[in-house]
């Protein structure tokens, strides 16, 4: 704790000092600013002591966990314990890590009397996804006598969480969430037979020879048929690739952020679409090894166990190790799931790498490979008119990058694997329009 003198302390001895100078001029004043001097140092000194006893600064307290949205306004809700349940005033400032935006430098907040606590909303806004802890509660209250001012600084035990800011992309997405009832609602109709097993029934003609059950066709002695139903509960995957090629800036909606933000806020909308679908999901994050894994699941709980899995998630420094990304998937996943993965296979290496060990994982699963579009990257002819001669070299090379990744899509697709150049404000919706467009045509 720390003591400093208030305004009217030094005033006070502002006023002695005062009564020295004109007892220097009147020697007969020399008792008297030697009163005052001493009767101010007597009572600054019982204004402290009353304050030690009765004044000190109240007990600062945050919820253990604090959750955000990246890049959008939240509260911190700030509790002040008052014991003595006594009327105050205390001047109080929150210290955050520089990643948060105060809305305010510091509060006055009122202790009403009677109350044994009060609370205040510290707004802040977070400009970076993670845990943050360590925040620091500074205090200052005044003595009785209003002499001293009594400071004091606190670690608190609360954390902070920051998640991927969702709200930026609840237009695209707005129908999908809505729960409208049967008013207004539109039957899709769903391609193929299914492919699970629902029951047996005697032949009717128009049966395929495949559908018949020649087993209990030869127990029952007369024709038996199988009858499938569509999969109701589908296995989904999201794949997350946060190496060093994560770190690339992109802007999205006037807001520079990483690669590796845009991947994380896409699968967390494509996840919510697959836990609003019914369907259990899974996610894993890796760079030169597996950094992130989390079995499928469904329902709300283990929604928030991936949000929690992936808030802190920042780009690592290494290169993909993509043999042993693909043996962690091989030996965790048993049963056929929709790959989502979400990377870049702009050097040809890494492409070339992905083509020939990706083809082991396309056998079981369905897979599908999603990236971002970099600026430039488009056919030669597409767009304007070229201004320049500068700008005619650089859209050679974006075209020169667009052909390779339509080359790797070719290379792809006889292996049963979908590649696809997404533009960066398209991403969430493409990835929920690829799920729902699997489902439908019953793919997985």
């Amino acid at each position: 704790m720390l003591f400093l003198p208030s305004s009217r302390l030094l005033w006070l001895v502002a006023g002695v000092l005062v009564l020295a100078a004109l007892a220097g001029l009147l020697p007969e004043l020399a008792p008297v600013w030697v009163l005052a001097l001493g009767g101010v140092f007597l009572v600054a000194l019982g204004d402290l002591a009353l304050s030690l006893h009765a004044a000190r600064p109240p007990v600062v307290s945050v919820p253990a966990v604090t959750r955000f949205a990246k890049d959008r306004a939240g509260v911190v809700r700030v509790t002040f314990a008052n014991p003595a349940a006594s009327a105050g005033r205390v001047r109080f400032v929150l210290g955050l890590s520089a990643e948060f935006e105060s809305a305010t430098a510091e509060l006055l907040v009122e202790l009403p009397a009677g109350a044994a606590q009060a609370r205040v909303d510290w707004t802040c806004t977070p400009r970076r996804r993670g845990r943050y802890a360590g925040l620091v509660a500074a205090c200052e209250t005044g003595s009785r006598l209003g002499l001293w001012q009594l400071r004091a600084r606190q670690i608190l035990a609360g954390e902070l969480r920051v998640y991927p800011n969702l709200f930026a992309e609840r237009r695209p997405l707005a129908a999908l969430f809505l729960d409208r009832g049967l008013l207004g609602s539109k039957v899709q109709r769903t391609i193929g037979r299914g492919r699970e097993f629902e029951k047996l029934r005697d032949y009717q003609p128009g049966d395929g020879f495949d559908e018949i059950h020649w087993k209990a066709t030869a127990k029952r002695g007369r024709p038996v048929t199988k009858v499938f139903q569509a999969e109701r509960t589908q296995e989904i995957h999201v794949i997350i690739d946060a190496s060093r090629l994560s770190a690339r800036p992109v802007v999205h909606g006037g807001i520079t952020q990483t690669v590796l933000e845009r991947y994380l806020t896409a699968a967390s909308v494509l996840l919510l679409a697959a836990r609003r679908q019914g369907d259990r999901f899974g996610v894993v994050a890796y760079d030169d090894r597996v950094r992130v894994t989390l079995a499928a699941g469904n329902g709300a709980p283990h929604y928030a166990a991936c949000r929690e899995a992936l808030h802190a998630l920042q780009p690592g420094a290494g290169t993909p190790d993509l043999a042993e990304i693909v043996r962690h998937l091989r030996a965790r996943l048993r049963r056929r799931a929709l790959l989502f993965f979400l990377t870049d296979l702009g050097d040809p290496v890494l492409a070339e790498d992905f083509a020939r060990h990706a083809r082991l994982l396309a056998r079981q699963h369905l897979v599908l490979v999603n990236q971002l579009r970099a600026p430039g990257v488009a056919p030669l002819f597409s767009g304007a008119e070229v201004g320049d001669a500068d700008e005619i070299y650089a859209r050679l090379a974006g075209h020169a990058r667009w052909a390779e990744a339509r080359a790797l899509a070719q290379t792809l697709k006889p292996l049963g694997i979908t590649a696809t150049l997404v533009e960066n404000e398209a991403l969430a919706t493409e990835l929920v329009t690829q799920y729902l467009r699997v489902k439908r045509r019953q793919a997985l």
